[in-house]
């Protein structure tokens, strides 16, 4: 007898969560999966492509080449490229035969625009890094222990149980005084269930996360924006012609008013920007899917929590409209899973009692580890 009453205190101190010690305070994530490819892609593609585009520039040298008359010496030649880049107008003429200009120099800073663009892409972040993650942070860590917590409280009350129950000479006594204990809801947890309830009338994090994603989608359209217009009005125009008959250059018959130049790097800029622009389009659903992910409530978390005893959130409904902290709190406890050890145990009981021939024996990980300690035998089915 008294080896099996050994091993049962064996298992029940096994089955105690060691203390994570400070290990969690630093291992948590304070951005979702989905954010976190955003912010890479989104801030990673445009610094990569126009890194590119930099080093190519360097290593090749000029991205225009005039055709100047064939009377220009190599340093006239040189210069008028020189010109023509500068300026970057070109000179034509329209349907009635007028001259017009048109300038072209959205291409000689589209590299920088695309760092702009980069640093447009970052900002959101840096607002929820700053304005929600430190909140959010304080609030993961509690909740996380004070749920970790709450699985070691009720085994140590199985403990405790277990060794009230072999004290004592009348175990149906035991059980029913066990039984009016649950009815009369000693064994809650209020601190954290009140937390939590909390949080659903609170909506700072809910603002800031939608904020988030709007000024992202708001960002990404607008680049998509600037792209198109990019194309339609300068994108299909590598050639030009350019005056260099200006300043002291103005009065030399020899030096004709126009002179033909080309774009060298003009496919690679059409390259970019159709890269740039076509992977932001994607991202916008994705953008999208991330801000309706409030708009439903993630219960399969909670409700594995249910067995504790006389944690009821669900079952009480108070989950009422999901556009509150409560539910964002819940999306990065989904995923900061790892750092929740009692997840995975209560997991495991839950999928236990569903495979439990005799399911109102068990409804908390009380009566669990009960019955895995052998208390079971004078246990009073739950009426």
């Amino acid at each position: 007898m008294s080896l099996s009453h050994t091993a049962a205190e064996y298992m029940l101190s096994d089955a105690l969560l060691p203390d994570p010690g400070s290990s969690r305070a630093k291992g948590l994530r304070l951005e979702l999966p989905s954010d976190r490819l955003l912010k890479f892609v989104t801030v990673g593609l445009p610094l990569c492509l126009v890194s590119l585009a930099f080093a190519r520039e360097f290593s090749a040298g000029s991205q225009i080449s005039c055709f100047s008359p064939t009377n220009f010496t190599g340093k006239q030649s040189a210069y008028a490229d020189t010109a023509c880049w500068d300026s970057l107008i070109h000179h034509g003429f329209d349907a009635e035969g007028r001259a017009v200009t048109k300038s072209l120099w959205a291409l000689k800073i589209f590299p920088y625009s695309l760092l702009v663009v980069a640093v447009l892409m970052y900002l959101p972040y840096l607002l929820w890094r700053y304005a929600a993650a430190p909140a959010l942070h304080s609030d993961l860590l509690f909740i996380i222990d004070e749920l970790d917590k709450s699985y070691n409280r009720s085994v140590r009350l199985v403990q405790h149980m277990r060794k009230v129950q072999l004290a004592s000479t009348e175990p149906e006594q035991f059980w029913e005084e066990y039984e009016r204990a649950r009815r009369e809801r000693y064994f809650e947890f209020p601190l954290l269930e009140r937390y939590l309830t909390c949080k659903q009338h609170a909506h700072a994090l809910t603002f800031i996360y939608i904020l988030r994603n709007l000024l992202l989608l708001l960002f990404l359209a607008a680049t998509c924006l600037y792209l198109v217009f990019l194309h339609l009005n300068i994108f299909f125009q590598d050639e030009f012609s350019c005056s260099i008959k200006t300043g002291l250059l103005q009065a030399e018959p020899h030096i004709p008013p126009l002179i033909p130049c080309k774009l060298v790097f003009f496919s690679i800029f059409q390259l970019i920007s159709l890269s740039v622009g076509s992977v932001y389009v994607l991202l916008m659903p994705v953008v999208i899917y991330n801000a309706l992910q409030l708009c439903q409530w993630d219960k399969g978390l909670l409700s594995v929590y249910e067995m504790l005893p006389a944690f009821d959130l669900l079952s009480r409904r108070m989950l009422t409209c999901p556009l509150n902290d409560l539910n964002v709190i819940l999306l990065f406890l989904r995923a900061n899973i790892s750092e929740l050890t009692s997840f995975s145990r209560l997991n495991a009981v839950s999928a236990l009692r569903e495979a439990t021939a005799n399911k109102e024996d068990i409804d908390t990980v009380i009566d669990f580890m009960t019955l895995l300690a052998g208390l079971e035998t004078t246990k009073p089915k739950h009426q």
